[in-house]
């Protein structure tokens, strides 16, 4: 009994074996290290932060922690979903932490953010998806750090009535919600949730505040076709979204998903210009591109873009 508590993935212990072939040159990335990478995971120890960046064990924490930009994961480290691409743990979530946004909002004025990126793990066992414990995170940054502006990555808050709309009325300055994949995979690669769900949620957070930019995501290389990606960014341009992520899937362990294809990277620069072409306002396509890869960045561009399209 002891050692299955140890497991990551208890749902996944008896699925077959899933084995990807070897990755690309162009997916080899630095082991990290330094000084301030050491800085950012000594501060974010201390306050007890989990960060998505280690839980899902996302390839640019080198880049990123040691430019102390980290992606701060609230609600606990363990997620109520078991979908096949995540690493990140599953099972029953403990009790919520009511400290912890305080002291999320305690990191990001230690660590002097001008961009912060908030995510969670799914929480189905909460009445309210957590939403709550979201709008007190982004009201304690607020009164910690005014200056900053707050990104949140959030769950698809399904079969929870409410929830979406407390958290867009606490105005965050990007609301992001993966779609991940294209509509045909989800019953495998996404099976808790729904894709069009997924794609009303971001919608409606335009009908309810316009000025609030929306973000989405998905992965290539879990055997999706071409015509289908393209269907998914005109359903993101029906629904208003602003930034378009595309990234390389990469496996976690043999137990998850496997790499069906690695992608080209002529190929992400060819998906970035017909996105463009769509209409969307931000497109970062690269095998290592991310959702909150260069935030910080990427929020400036967003607000120049938009501000030319109004001077215009």
């Amino acid at each position: 009994m002891n050692e299955i508590k140890k497991i990551r993935h208890p749902e996944k212990i008896h699925k077959k074996d899933n084995v990807s072939p070897p990755k690309p040159d162009w997916l080899r990335v630095k082991a990290p290290l330094g000084k301030i990478f050491d800085e950012t995971k000594g501060l974010l120890d201390d306050l007890n932060i989990t960060t998505v960046c280690e839980e899902a064990s996302c390839p640019n924490i080198g880049n990123c922690w040691s430019k102390k930009h980290a992606t701060m994961m609230i609600m606990g480290d363990t997620c109520t979903r078991a979908c096949a691409f995540c690493n990140v743990a599953t099972g029953k979530p403990n009790k919520l932490d009511l400290s912890e946004p305080i002291r999320v909002a305690k990191s990001v004025a230690r660590l002097k953010l001008s961009h912060v990126v908030i995510t969670s793990v799914d929480r189905d066992d909460l009445n309210d998806g957590g939403a709550n414990h979201f709008v007190n995170t982004i009201n304690d940054i607020r009164n910690l750090s005014p200056n900053t502006s707050i990104e949140i990555l959030t769950p698809d808050f399904l079969r929870k009535e409410g929830a979406l709309e407390k958290v867009i009325n606490a105005k965050p300055d990007v609301f992001n919600h993966n779609l991940e994949t294209v509509p045909r995979l989800y019953p495998t690669v996404r099976p808790g949730a729904r894709y069009f769900h997924s794609l009303n949620l971001l919608s409606k957070v335009k009908e309810v505040n316009p000025n609030i930019f929306t973000k989405s995501g998905i992965m290539v290389g879990l055997g999706e076709s071409e015509s289908e990606i393209y269907q998914v960014m005109d359903d993101m341009r029906s629904a208003d979204i602003d930034f378009l992520t595309i990234g390389q899937y990469l496996q976690p362990t043999i137990k998850h998903h496997k790499v069906e294809k690695f992608v080209n990277p002529d190929e992400f620069d060819l998906y970035k210009k017909v996105a463009l072409s769509k209409g969307f306002l931000l497109v970062s396509s690269s095998p290592l591109t991310r959702s909150s890869f260069h935030a910080s960045e990427d929020f400036e561009k967003l607000k120049k873009i938009r501000l030319n399209q109004l001077n215009n």
